[in-house]
Parts: structure tokens; C-alpha cells; sequence
């Protein structure tokens, strides 16, 4: 195992759930008091929870946290987050869909990440630190309650109706 592959990895991951973290954090905002925000404050919950468990592997590994990497994944969700407020309010359907349809895909990475060290550790005793199995059905879980709430976005946001669209 290269260490600094390792290392660059898992943080590339732990970055990751910065951006998921914070934009769902916004959304929730735009939602509050709505039954979307319980929804998204239980998955971020849930995010918040495998994060600990990432940053527990790394700790074991002896792999420090990236600041660097910490810090271009803030300033890349505050970017994406700019971006989508130029698409449509911070309520709107589009952005619901954008924003979850980004969770979604950071969900899927969440897998491949417990999938790949599942993998890693069969050759690698140092890697054999978690439960890897549970963690990939944890992500499938939270992708599988995602993609309701994604699809009726999609639903709201790309059924043509009275507006007609502009070009942003």
C-alpha cells in the first residue's frame, strides 16, 4: 500500500463530505419547517456519522486531515453554491434537484470509497479496521431514501408548466 495514496485518498473523501455537508445545511435552511428539512437534517446526520467514521479509519492509519483539501472543498461548495443561486431561489425545485442530485452522486463516491478499502484490505491487514460491508449498505440505505426525494424534485423542477424558461 503507497501511504501517501492512501492518504490522499481518504482525504479526497473526507473533502468530499464538506461540500455535502454544507449543502445540505443550505437547503435544509430554505426548507425549515417543512418535512424536507427533517428528511435532509437525518441524511446530514447520517453523513456527519460516516465522516466520524472516515476520520476514526484515518486516525488509526495515522493519516492526518489534508487543510488544504479541507479548505479548496469549502471554497468549492461555496462556488456551487453561488452557482446555484444564479439557477434559482434557495426554495426552488431546481435547486432542491441540483443540490440532492450532488448529495446523490457524493453517496455513490461514500460506496466506492467503502467498496475500494473492502477490497484494499483483503491484500492489506493494516486496512482491516471496519466494517466495510456495513458502511457500503449504510450508503446504499441513504442513496435509496435520497432518490425519492430526488425524483420528486425532478418532478417539480422539469415538468414544463406555466413559466416559460430562461436562459440563465
Amino acid at each position: 500500500m503507497s501511504d501517501e495514496h492512501i492518504a490522499t485518498y481518504l482525504n479526497d473523501h473526507l473533502a468530499g463530505s464538506v461540500v455535502a455537508l454544507e449543502l445540505l445545511e443550505h437547503l435544509a435552511a430554505a426548507h425549515a419547517g417543512t418535512p424536507l428539512e427533517a428528511f435532509l437534517a437525518e441524511l446530514r446526520a447520517d453523513i456527519m456519522d460516516d465522516r466520524a467514521e472516515l476520520e476514526s479509519l484515518m486516525s488509526r492509519l495515522h493519516i492526518s486531515e489534508s487543510r488544504t483539501r479541507q479548505a479548496s472543498a469549502w471554497l468549492a461548495e461555496k462556488i456551487t453554491e453561488l452557482k446555484l443561486r444564479f439557477d434559482d431561489d434557495a426554495g426552488g425545485a431546481l435547486r432542491r434537484l441540483e443540490v440532492l442530485e450532488a448529495v446523490a452522486l457524493g453517496i455513490d463516491g461514500k460506496k466506492a470509497l467503502w467498496r475500494s478499502l473492502a477490497a484494499a484490505s483483503a491484500d492489506s491487514p493494516a486496512l482491516q479496521l471496519a466494517d466495510y460491508a456495513r458502511l457500503e449498505q449504510r450508503a446504499d440505505e441513504q442513496r435509496r431514501r435520497l432518490e425519492s426525494k430526488r425524483l420528486e424534485a425532478a418532478r417539480s423542477a422539469l415538468v414544463p408548466g406555466d413559466e416559460t424558461p430562461s436562459a440563465r
